[in-house]
């Protein structure tokens, strides 16, 4: 076989392993929001289901920003984005090394966290998420709802589960009106 043979033998392998790449990347950049840069729900589901079932002192967090549409209707939509922005900031600041954030889509984020510490931040995080965000000179001001669910509390421990939870909590919160407490 001469050099030429071997080459042209290589060339479909070399073919599939650039697609083979170029798919990875473009599966890392889907599992990523492109605004905030925190995991999608896709990208979330799967190392959140991983510690869930790991750490018996997960915690689950949900977060929805109280009249996000009011920011971006008397703002415009790059102040909402600055909004988005520094909520997920501020809960991938509170995550730390101990767990992952994930921007599940508008203005819904979600957390887990698998430090026995985080439960006792949780009015720490409340308290981050209701800064004001400064845009364009303009003092926006901002809160959240946040819901949590302990992975002690559930009677099998599935994300599923937690979620679920962490959703009520996070509706009951949001009945307690803006700047909520619970």
């Amino acid at each position: 076989m001469d050099t030429y043979t071997i080459a042209a033998a290589g060339l479909p392998a070399l073919g599939w392993a650039v697609h083979g790449g170029m798919l990875a990347r473009r599966l890392a950049t889907a599992r990523r929001d492109p605004l905030t840069g925190l995991h999608t729900r896709a990208g979330w589901t799967a190392r959140a289901d991983h510690l869930i079932s790991r750490h018996a002192n997960a915690l689950v967090v949900l977060v929805d920003l109280d009249d996000f549409k009011a920011v971006n209707d008397t703002h415009g939509h790059a102040a909402g984005d600055t909004v988005l922005t520094a909520t997920a900031q501020r809960l991938s600041d509170w995550c730390g090394r101990h767990g992952i954030a994930a921007r599940l889509g508008g203005d819904e984020f979600a957390a887990i966290v698998t430090h026995p510490d985080h439960t006792a931040g949780l009015s720490a995080l409340r308290a981050a998420l209701n800064q004001p965000v400064t845009h364009d000179g303009h003092t926006l001001r901002v809160s959240a709802s946040v819901g949590h669910c302990h992975r002690e509390h559930l009677p099998v421990p599935l994300l599923t589960d937690a979620l679920s939870a962490a959703d009520m909590a996070m509706y009951a919160a949001k009945g307690h009106g803006r700047r909520n407490t619970h």
